[in-house]
């Protein structure tokens, strides 16, 4: 009896939990059609394997994911903003935290390939969001080595680890898109990859102004990893809904002010952030060599750098999402952007 062509790759151990498509040579080469780059070309070294992600390889990991030809590109960049070792992937990939790549794309490349950046953006229903951030996924296990309970140690994951792939709504965005605002042309498409955990959603129905929507979005923020976590660990996404960056607009707001009025709102003194009898967590400012007083405000955010604002989502609903990411700059992830014309 002819084995299964589905089960083999089970049996093979390189699949994510879900089936793959069956990578055949047929399938490998349309898929390579997608890039002018040579096939043995390498893209990175992936960690904590250091696993050799050649074109080619990387094209079979998007065959397995279900990708189409025109999406190895965006794969491709994405694998090598991983490999950036600004991007610390191999501690990402063995940490004890729940982060994952998340994938952002801009740029012309979203409309081309139909990637969705509205109704359910972080959801299913579609293709490429779904195997692009897939694909990325597969190549982390199969030649990176990150397997949960033998690398991968992360004591929970998150959905995300399936998948994570946005593309920002720059159409509905009053502001400059995401790599525009890292030194990008408007018209170059990009990636940028987040160590990020699962979104975190915001509900405002009620506020119409900049200042009072702004103060709502940051206090919501204020719980992220850890009340008392004060600053925050690490850099942040906050993913404005539509029509809450409508009422930024309104008010004339930039992404800039509305960092800034973060920074500097979402404070609290530092004898609230000790610990104590119903808390026994506390800010690390009480290491230092020498803490603050007790009345001191302490930022929630440490800087406006450590903020990165994008607009996605339906059109329809006062909601935005708040994306904590995975330590700070000294022994965690910050965001890389690359430019997807390099991949072409």
């Amino acid at each position: 009896m002819a084995q299964d062509e589905f089960e083999l790759w089970f049996d093979k151990g390189v699949t994510d939990g879900l089936p793959v498509v069956p990578p055949t040579p047929e399938r490998v080469e349309r898929v390579l059609a997608g890039t002018r780059r040579d096939r043995d070309e390498l893209v990175g070294l992936v960690p904590p394997n250091c696993g050799r992600a050649s074109v080619e390889k990387i094209a079979v990991n998007a065959v397995m994911a279900g990708c189409r030809p025109d999406y190895l590109p965006v794969v491709l960049a994405a694998v090598e903003a991983a490999c950036d070792p600004v991007f610390n992937l191999h501690g990402l990939q063995a940490t004890t935290h729940f982060a994952a790549p998340l994938i952002v794309v801009n740029g012309p490349i979203r409309s081309r390939i139909g990637l969705n950046a509205g109704f359910g953006v972080f959801g299913p229903g579609f293709r490429a969001n779904a195997t692009i951030g897939r694909a990325l996924r597969l190549i982390l296990m199969n030649l990176g080595g990150a397997r949960p309970g033998e690398i991968s140690m992360s004591t929970f994951g998150h959905p995300g680890r399936y998948t994570y792939c946005i593309a920002e709504h720059e159409e509905a965005s009053p502001w400059e898109p995401l790599h525009v605002e890292r030194g990008l042309r408007p018209e170059d498409s990009a990636v940028t990859l987040f160590a990020a955990e699962a979104p975190h959603g915001i509900s405002d129905h009620a506020s119409r102004t900049a200042k009072s929507l702004a103060g709502s979005l940051g206090w919501s923020m204020a719980c992220l990893w850890n009340a008392k976590h004060f600053p925050l660990y690490s850099q942040t996404m906050l993913v404005v809904g539509p029509e809450h960056a409508r009422t930024f607009a309104e008010d004339g707001w930039s992404k800039a002010d509305l960092k800034r009025f973060l920074v500097e709102t979402i404070r609290r003194p530092y004898r609230e952030l000790l610990p104590d009898e119903e808390s026994g967590e506390g800010t690390n400012l009480r290491f230092a060599d020498t803490p603050p007083e007790p009345d001191e405000l302490v930022p929630k955010f440490a800087a406006a750098e450590e903020l990165h604002v994008v607009v996605a989502g339906g059109t329809a609903g006062r909601f935005s999402v708040a994306i904590p990411g995975w330590l700070g700059s000294r022994n965690g992830s910050r965001a890389v952007t690359k430019r997807i014309g390099n991949s072409a």
